[in-house]
């Protein structure tokens, strides 16, 4: 059951993700879509093809016909949801999509991403289409049913498209793609569009011979840092399946929550939503500009939802997820986010001048506190008891938001202690306008965790 994830279904090839488990879980999941086709494709890992297999099998013998769009990032696989394709004398669309990636895992992980109905399938699906796969036989083997759809040249042609208004700009781009999936399709549409980039690590290998495909660990950025430093002007990092983007200037590693509030500088009184880790100075810029600034749950899928649900136009994750509805269709897309990037400064918008504006606030990266998957959820529970009778030594507290976890907002900043969804740790995160209190804000938060794990 460890392989089913709040977000996505994942785990280690051959030990947890076999044929016996990936042929079930095709099976069970094809009781949960209504129509006939389901597209799937898979990143560059060694076994992506062998799961994709499996997958067939299960899909298969539960009365799916599959679409095989072959190696693609997942917003290729997301967009996909959203085109009609026609097979034999009929136009279908997918009723669902399955992406197979371990995204930005150790090579020997490998997964499942899923969308149904143009929606995440999530949370509460994935944990009981675990216990079902969990009870069942293996299904017979039926006969198989595959057709290809070339996915690819779709997405591209979209993408080359709608940014052709970028052909022939200036700018000195680099770009990482840390052999991951992104390559496939960078190379062609900035080609296409005949920008002047510099690629690193652009072909596809899920060994990673370079680095991890991580782009939110700083020491994944070296390469591309170089790069940038030798006489060009803008850099950009991918994750492995391409859905999560860093954006680097001379100055500046720009963060998913700062993105947001560049990317709306060009929208209309825009509603964004942003997660429980993002900058107080997003919230209250977006405010400021008349925008509507929504506060959300982490986590990609959790997103999707909430811009389905209020019909938001933006929202990000510090971590480098950005979904456009504004002139897109609502799901996170970095190499989609990469051209709305270009976009600004080709309209003139100089990325660090309009960051330098922006109050100056002191904050940590993510912390990590390890714990049990048993006793996360506990510890959260008792903070926030805790913090009904604070000690006298405890920060003022102003308000305390508690939609995902406990985000305490103190006079000067804020502190955030919350339960990871797909590991057995604590996420913690500090902000001020002061660094001396961001201190104080960690040690008193700290603290307070120590005495909640002692007391269960």
């Amino acid at each position: 059951m460890s392989i089913y994830r709040e977000y996505d279904i994942r785990g280690i090839y051959e030990k947890e993700l076999n044929e016996q488990s990936v042929v079930r879980i095709g099976y069970a999941l094809a009781s949960k879509i209504d129509g006939e086709y389901v597209a799937v494709g898979y990143d560059a890992r060694s076994h992506s093809p062998i799961l994709f297999e499996y997958l067939v099998h299960g899909l298969n013998a539960g009365g799916k016909k599959v679409l095989d769009m072959g190696l693609v990032p997942t917003p290729v696989n997301y967009f996909t949801n959203y085109q009609e394709w026609e097979i034999g004398n009929a136009s279908v669309t997918p009723s669902a999509s399955i992406m197979i990636t371990g995204s930005h895992n150790p090579s020997e992980y490998n997964g499942f991403k899923i969308t149904v109905d143009k929606a995440p399938f999530f949370s509460e699906d994935i944990y009981a289409l675990g216990r079902e796969c969990e009870a069942m036989q293996m299904p017979a083997k039926v006969q198989r049913d595959v057709t290809k759809i070339d996915a690819l040249t779709r997405y591209i042609d979209f993408i080359v498209n709608a940014f052709g208004h970028l052909k022939g700009m200036e700018t000195k781009i680099v770009y990482d793609c840390g052999n991951g999936v992104a390559g496939v399709v960078t190379e062609d549409i900035f080609s296409r569009l005949n920008l002047k980039t510099t690629g690193l690590y652009v072909d596809p290998d899920g060994s990673f011979p370079n680095h991890h495909p991580d782009p939110s660990e700083e020491h994944n950025l070296e390469d591309v840092k170089k790069l940038l430093a030798d006489g060009n002007d803008i850099a950009f990092a991918y994750d492995g399946d391409a859905d999560r983007i860093a954006v680097l200037t001379h100055k500046n590693n720009i963060k998913g929550d700062m993105m947001a509030l560049l990317y709306s500088m060009k929208m209309d009184k825009p509603t964004v939503i942003g997660e429980v880790k993002c900058s107080q100075v997003m919230y209250d810029e977006l405010e400021r500009r008349g925008a509507t600034a929504i506060m959300y749950k982490t986590g990609h899928s959790n997103l999707k939802v909430k811009m389905k649900e209020t019909g938001a136009d933006l929202a990000c994750e510090v971590s480098g997820h950005v979904f456009f509805k504004d002139r897109y269709f609502g799901y996170d897309d970095a190499i989609y986010a990469t051209l709305r990037m270009l976009e600004l400064i080709h309209d003139g918008i100089d990325l660090d001048v309009e960051l330098a504006k922006l109050p100056q606030v002191f904050s940590t990266e993510e912390i990590k506190v390890k714990t049990t998957e048993s006793e996360k959820f506990k510890i959260i529970d008792k903070v926030k008891e805790l913090l009904l009778h604070p000690s006298a030594t405890f920060p003022i507290i102003k308000d305390i938001i508690d939609v995902d976890g406990v985000r305490i907002n103190f006079e000067n900043g804020w502190g955030l202690v919350r339960a990871s969804n797909t590991t057995p740790v604590l996420v913690t995160r500090f902000e001020s306008t002061s660094q001396e209190e961001v201190l104080v804000y960690e040690k008193a938060i700290n603290n307070l965790i120590l005495e909640a794990k002692s007391s269960i």
